[in-house]
């Protein structure tokens, strides 16, 4: 047998065994995650089967399993709860239609080529985020657990019901849920075990005698195929509904493309980013007119799917056929799952975000904290969409501070080299005689230019004896209206003190807009210093820039 033909076989084997592992994971989970959505069992195994399908045949990664997720369902009960007015009927048509919308959104963004659409999205923002969403999904199963028909409410109220409500908790329900619990977690440590198949197994094996203690079953699943149930949402719906698709689609293509690219960097894989949009949106919007689930690549199977060793899709391929197996040849099995048993294993699917030490790297390095903090606090006082549009905000009003925050840096000459560093940092630069030279820390735009350019004025008048004034722009890559007029006025302000300035690492954009600009104090030949050296120690004559006036 020759190496590439034993390397395939290998690497199909490989593929079968994954597949056979994560089948154990996805069932259990689709139908748990109906659940967070409010939404009858069938609509997780619908999304399940059309995601597994579709990425299957149009994405681009080899291990990506496309599926419910928990955040989706999440986001999806809580859009649908706002617009029902509690009614279930009417809850069922704006989900169907919420689903389908978001598939068109994904494949609008991928017919305009918005790969990198998910980068809106701060990864400190997504890490807090998640952490808040699975702690609100973690205690959103507690009533399951617990045997009460709790109301479902946002994170606080939920508690305080339960906390009022515990002489109604059951016995026997509590203590499944914590077995199963207690069953996934050791089960975890050998991963080549389907520890979720193995729960529900032994949840099924004592339904009967957890049942007649009063323990909830999932019920009856209706996967009978038929057409789909169009239907219209009231002409008032129509702009929330676009609203919450666009929302949607944005955290699930957040989720999917950040799963996405860190396996294939880890694989050494190329991704394709809009042919992933395009995956997703043909998987969404099938999933919606068959009445299923949000769908997208989420952490929890995809990670299941890298660590059971898959190597290509033919591992989602054959947790297709498995689950396809299961649901045709043990349905009423299936029904039998007592529901703590699922909340257990929602529980456990989103403990791998609870994990503090997500936060530590951005505490390590004190950048982003309060960003991603905040997410948390955010998802729970807000609710999981609402919350996560706040979080966002909150980071660009964060990125908006730091970059309309003046930070301008005095240079001088290190060594006697050609290298010009801040003097504040490095003690042992001296400033030209005769020359101040100074640098924005931050890219010049209508919010900072300002006020960067008064404390450039400040810096000037304190150097009296500087003759030329050089300005270094490494940081703007362009420059807008705001900061063209800011500049004018501080190139007429030194003319008018006879000092010259001179303009220098200018990027080719900013180069061309000065050019344009065509400002009388800043001509063409003030603009030619492509270092810092060049324009400091360049000769002051016309050649090298106009003299200003007096």
């Amino acid at each position: 047998m020759s190496a590439p033909t034993a390397t395939r076989r290998g690497g199909a084997w490989a593929d079968l065994l994954a597949g056979l592992s994560i089948a154990g994971l996805l069932l259990p989970e689709a139908v748990a995650y109906a659940g967070i959505a409010q939404l009858p069992p069938q609509a997780g195994v619908i999304a399940l089967f059309i995601g597994l399908a579709c990425y299957g045949l149009i994405g681009r990664s080899r291990v990506a399993i496309v599926s419910a997720t928990s955040s989706s369902a999440a986001v999806l009960a809580a859009a649908t709860l706002a617009l029902s007015d509690g009614d279930p009927a009417r809850r069922l048509l704006l989900a169907m239609v919420l689903v389908a919308l978001t598939g068109v959104c994904f494949l609008i963004a991928a017919a305009a080529r918005l790969g990198a659409l998910s980068n809106v999205i701060a990864k400190p923002v997504l890490r807090g985020y998640a952490f808040g969403l699975a702690l609100v999904i973690a205690v959103g199963q507690v009533p399951a657990v617990v045997g009460v028909g709790a109301p479902h409410a946002q994170f606080v109220p939920l508690l305080l019901e339960l906390g009022r409500r515990v002489h109604e908790w059951q016995a026997a329900s509590l203590a499944s849920g914590l077995a199963a619990l207690a069953a996934l977690f050791l089960l975890e440590r050998v991963r080549w075990l389907p520890g979720p198949l193995l729960v529900i197994l032994a949840g099924i094996a004592s339904s009967s005698w957890l049942e007649a203690r009063g323990v909830a079953l999932t019920g009856p699943i209706a996967l009978a195929l038929q057409a789909p149930a169009l239907a219209w949402p009231d002409t008032a719906q129509w702009v929330p509904l676009a609203a919450l698709a666009g929302a949607l689609m944005l955290i699930l293509y957040a989720e999917s493309y950040g799963s996405i690219r860190s396996y294939a960097l880890q694989r050494g894989e190329e991704v394709a980013a809009n042919r992933d949009l395009a995956a997703l949106g043909v998987a969404n919007l099938l999933s919606g007119l068959l009445q299923g689930m949000p769908v997208g690549a989420g952490y929890s199977a995809t990670s299941a799917n890298m660590a059971a060793g898959a190597r290509s899709r033919l591992a989602g391929g054959v947790a297709l056929a498995v689950v396809f197996a299961l649901v045709l040849l043990f349905l009423p099995w299936i029904e039998r799952i007592p529901r703590p048993v699922l909340a257990a294993i929602v529980i456990h699917a989103v403990s791998r975000a609870l994990r503090p030490a997500a936060f530590r790297p951005y505490l390590q390095w004190h950048r982003d904290r309060l960003v991603a903090l905040a997410a948390v606090p955010a998802v729970i006082a807000f609710g999981v969409l609402n919350g996560l549009l706040v979080a966002i905000a909150f980071s660009l009003l964060m990125l908006l501070r730091a970059l309309a925050t003046p930070r301008l840096s005095v240079l001088g000459r290190l060594n006697g080299g050609h290298d010009f560093v801040d003097v504040a940092r490095h003690p042992e630069a001296r400033p030209l005689p005769g020359c101040l030279i100074l640098r924005p820390e931050a890219p010049l735009f209508f919010a900072n230019a300002e006020p960067m350019l008064a404390q450039a004025r400040r810096e000037v008048a304190a150097h009296a004896d500087a003759g030329l004034v050089i300005l270094s722009l490494e940081e703007s890559p362009d420059l807008d209206g705001s900061t063209l007029e800011a500049l004018a006025d501080f190139a007429r302000w030194l003319a008018d003190r006879g000092q010259w300035l001179r303009v220098t690492r200018l990027k080719d954009r900013a180069r061309d807009v000065l050019l344009r600009a065509a400002l009388p104090q800043l001509p063409p030949e003030a603009l030619d210093y492509w270092s810092v050296a060049d324009a400091a120690l360049a000769p002051l004559a016309p050649a090298a820039g106009r003299v200003p006036a007096a």
